[in-house]
């Protein structure tokens, strides 16, 4: 672990931890996925937190848990998850976090009772706080970052329901003056994905655009955008809402569990952003700076929003050149409408050559 030494001061040991997880028992455990188990614990000074405990099997290794260390160790932002310490002792690889009581937001948002608890004032909050925080990532930090994995389960909810941040694994740190990269092995997670990431292999701070306007889409409706691929119409999510818009029939698709808050306009202005977001080129998409100043100050992009980048009519028939391509790792659309993607969460999470 040699080149992490500015996280020496959180190192916690593993007596410690296990004391605090009850020796990472059943009844503490918060949710478990691809990289191991995430268990609720309590600290000797009362302080809860949320233990993220990699699998000896996991495809997140040391590399990824290093870049993770490395870059969260450095960000402060109250729309981040915060890092509270480290374990790497007898063979265990564990990262310690703030406890975040109301987990994750696809908990609530994707559930049909507990979205009911999401009025517009405090969706408009979590869009805003997910933004803010994005935009300490893009422009505002010491580091640039983009975070590669921007999705409904990796953005979690305090005790006001306030949104953080989390799951870094993945980011990437860009120089000044750098605006992209490539790889030959994406990462992340499919439906979220901008097109030229998971096509090519390219990523920037628009890749992460894309990924928010999914995001944002999502928290409109209360629809995941991996739902629409297994419904009777499949189409994408953003499709779906493009076809409403220029039908000007949007407010269709808006969570009708929303049918009662007299913000339209606003609602309307958040669907219009989240459009410009997942426009096919990146250079349409609108920096994370501009977004917030639209989210405060009643604006909307200056351009109406181009087709989306999966762009599908209602009745199925393809309109863009992206969907007669194969995603790297085998994944082609081009045979059936049931493989367009995965669903989306369901992460990819090899780590990548260094």
């Amino acid at each position: 672990m040699e080149g992490i030494d500015s996280i020496e001061s959180l190192i916690i040991d593993l007596p410690t931890i296990r004391i605090a997880t009850d020796n990472f028992a059943e009844n503490h455990k918060l949710g478990e996925g691809g990289f191991g188990v995430v268990y609720k614990g309590s600290l000797p000074n009362g302080q809860d937190i949320a233990v993220k405990r990699l699998s000896q099997s996991s495809r997140q290794g040391i590399g990824e848990l290093k870049n993770e260390l490395v870059l969260i160790a450095n960000l402060q932002h109250k729309n981040l998850v915060r890092l509270i310490g480290v374990c790497l002792q007898e063979d265990e690889k564990l990262l310690v976090y703030e406890y975040m009581p109301n987990r994750s937001l696809d908990t609530f948002l994707f559930d049909s009772e507990k979205r009911k608890e999401l009025h517009w004032g405090k969706r408009f909050t979590i869009i805003n706080g997910i933004a803010r925080g994005l935009q300490y990532l893009h422009e505002d930090s010491l580091l640039k970052i983009v975070h590669r994995d921007l999705k409904a389960s990796n953005i979690l909810l305090d005790a006001d329901m306030n949104p953080k941040i989390s799951d870094f694994g993945l980011a990437r740190l860009f120089g000044g003056d750098q605006s992209q990269d490539t790889t030959n092995r994406v990462v992340g997670t499919y439906g979220y994905m901008a097109p030229e990431y998971a096509l090519r292999g390219q990523y920037s701070i628009k890749s992460d655009i894309y990924s928010f306007g999914v995001l944002m889409l999502e928290i409109l409706t209360g629809r995941k955008n991996s739902d629409s691929y297994n419904s009777d119409q499949s189409v994408d999510l953003p499709s779906l809402i493009w076809e409403h818009w220029t039908m000007k029939s949007v407010m269709e698709m808006i969570d009708p569990y929303m049918s009662g808050d007299s913000s339209q306009d606003e609602i309307l202005r958040c669907v219009h952003i989240g459009l410009s977001c997942v426009q096919e080129d990146p250079a349409d998409r609108p920096n994370i700076s501009t977004i917030n100043i639209m989210l405060d100050s009643n604006t909307v992009p200056s351009q109406p929003p181009l087709k989306p980048a999966f762009y599908v009519e209602m009745g199925g028939d393809i309109v863009s050149g992206m969907y007669s391509q194969s995603y790297p790792g085998g994944i082609n659309d081009s045979t059936s409408k049931s493989n367009v993607m995965s669903p989306n969460e369901v992460s990819i999470t090899d780590p990548e050559p260094r």
